[in-house]
Order: C-alpha cells, then structure tokens, then sequence
C-alpha cells in the first residue's frame, strides 16, 4: 500500500498529475490580507481564495475568489444553476476537501469538486493556498483554470 500524501506534497503530486507548474513556497503567518499581500510580494488581488460551497443536494463546488472581494451569492447560484448554496461549517468543508480552512486548494482535494473562477483573476498568476497551514504556491490562472476545465464566470463583488 503506497503512502497517502499530505498537505503541500499532495497539492504538488496533483499539479503534476495534470501537467500543471505551480511553485510551492513556506510563508510566515499573516494577520491580514495586505501583509500576506506584502510578504509574497503581490498585491491583495493576487491572492485567490478556494472556498469550498455546499448545494443543497449535499455536494459541493470550489469557488476561487480573489482578494478584496467576495463571493456574491445571486452571481455564484447563477453560474452554478442551482437556487440555494452555503457555507459549510469547518468541519464539513474538512470532509468534503481532506484541507483545513485558511488551506484549501483543489488542487489534491479528496474529492474533485467542479471548479468556478471569478473572471477577474484570468490571465493573472496568482498566489493561493497549498493544502498546509504555512505554505502558499504560485500558479497561471490560465493554466489552472484549463487543468481543471473550470468555469469562469463573474462570481464576486468587492468587499
């Protein structure tokens, strides 16, 4: 039986799997957006959140939504097709990735959720979590959004 990866080494063995270059960094702990911005030396809209959405069939999606924004639920419901989506708790979100919040990524996800893109982040590299509390990668917006054959769609509105 063959030894079940975890955190960054499975967010970096699933990029491999699809052919898609990432760079997988540690990081010191940020207490804001802005400092996280200011330590990887990007701006906060650099900075792509994987938040992870229950539909009310008990499925799940990946959101990824760039910072200083956030997800807006009638655009979300819209491009997914569904009229009722939420947040779930940490735990649920746990199950249903195999991530802690603060790390999740699709990248290595347990299950391989549909992936929706905010359309703002296209053509940008990106900064985003990497499966492990103290860990972030760099990847191709572009790249990513074709590895997982996302949605793109304007799925946010600023915070």
């Amino acid at each position: 039986m063959s030894e079940v990866l975890q955190g960054h080494a499975r967010v970096s063995a699933d990029a491999a799997g699809r052919g898609l270059a990432v760079e997988i960094f540690a990081r010191p702990a940020a207490n804001s957006l802005a400092e996280a911005a200011s330590l990887m030396g990007v701006t906060p809209g650099d900075i792509v959140k994987s938040l992870v959405v229950k539909r009310s069939d008990n499925t799940f999606l990946f959101a990824l939504v760039p910072g200083g924004r956030s997800i807006s639920w009638p655009k979300l419901r819209h491009a997914v097709g569904v009229n009722k989506l939420q947040m779930p708790p940490a735990d649920i979100a746990l199950a249903a990735t195999g991530y802690e919040r603060g790390t999740i990524t699709p990248l290595g996800s347990t299950t391989a959720w549909p992936v929706f893109v905010d359309e703002s982040v296209v053509g940008r590299r990106v900064a985003m979590g990497a499966g492990e509390h103290g860990y972030s990668m760099f990847v191709e917006a572009d790249a990513l959004i074709a590895a997982f054959g996302a949605t793109v769609a304007d799925i946010s509105v600023p915070e």
